[in-house]
């Protein structure tokens, strides 16, 4: 386990060092073991919504769901940093709600930071967050939770004027205090490029090698989500398949009744079951 629990100038200071990474944890049992691995930032994403509870799509989470999590992961956290996700609604009908949305998820939900998602538009919310205290770690390129406005789940930026809009974006919640910014579904040239054009860390997702760090979410990396598989999502471990042969055998073996079997049993000394018999 690392000693020293990392704080937003330690991620701050990755910048052009050596790459960041971060997953993402939705329970007391992910977190520990990604801080176990030694992973820098635990993201209590609100993937959430479709990879544990089944929603359709990010936009159906709720403050509650996010809080809930939230305080379940940071339990198990020792070391990395502590980031949740704004949830859909949470940030974008006012200053003031954005930033008591976003005290509860620090106050409540244990969070060391908040993600919020949107660029230019959303930088002046982002900018009253910070300025209330509350690290942010921004959000742009594929936004999840407006991804039916942009076309749905597509690369972005992939002409001109897209790419531009994109590099704008970025330098907005620079300006904005933002300490990181995921990039998600963005041409590798161009992610390369906001990276070195902005002076905080960079974290890909289907973003090329060019970013400060990457993001993958946990059910995805380790093959536990069916749906669908990204491209930019390297499995290394299928652990869904492991669990579905376990299962399947339990199964089988409770019909049997091969378990539980005497190693897997109490038993109690025979004179005390034959006076319990006596007594019936």
């Amino acid at each position: 386990m690392h000693p020293k629990k990392l704080t937003i100038p330690d991620i701050r200071n990755r910048k052009n060092g050596t790459p960041i990474s971060v997953i993402t944890a939705y329970d007391y049992s992910w977190a520990k073991m990604a801080d176990t691995a030694g992973i820098d930032i635990a993201l209590v994403g609100d993937s959430l919504g479709m990879v544990v509870l089944g929603y359709p799509d990010t936009v159906s989470v709720t403050m509650e769901d996010m809080l809930h999590h939230s305080k379940a992961v940071a339990r198990g956290i020792e070391h990395a940093l502590v980031v949740t996700d704004m949830p859909f609604g949470s940030c974008n009908s006012s200053i003031p709600e954005a930033i008591n949305n976003a005290n509860r998820l620090l106050k409540e939900g244990r969070a060391d930071a908040v993600k919020i998602e949107g660029g230019v538009d959303m930088a002046p919310i982002v900018a009253a967050t910070v300025r209330a205290g509350i690290p942010v770690q921004g959000h742009i390129g594929l936004t999840p939770q407006t991804a039916t406005s942009l076309g749905g789940f597509k690369v972005q930026g992939k002409n001109a004027d897209a790419a531009r809009q994109l590099i704008d974006d970025a330098r907005a919640l620079e300006e904005a205090g933002c300490f990181s910014i995921v990039l998600e579904a963005i041409p590798a040239p161009l992610a390369e490029h906001i990276t070195k054009a902005i002076s905080i860390p960079t974290i890909g997702i289907g973003a090329g090698p060019g970013c400060d760090g990457q993001v993958l979410v946990i059910h995805d990396l380790i093959g536990l989500y069916d749906r669908f598989t990204p491209k930019f999502v390297k499995q290394y471990a299928k652990i869904g398949e492991q669990v579905v042969a376990a299962l399947t055998q339990y199964r089988a073996e409770v019909e049997s009744r091969a378990f539980p079997d005497e190693a897997h049993s109490f038993t109690m000394k025979a004179e005390e079951m034959d006076k319990l018999m006596r007594l019936y």
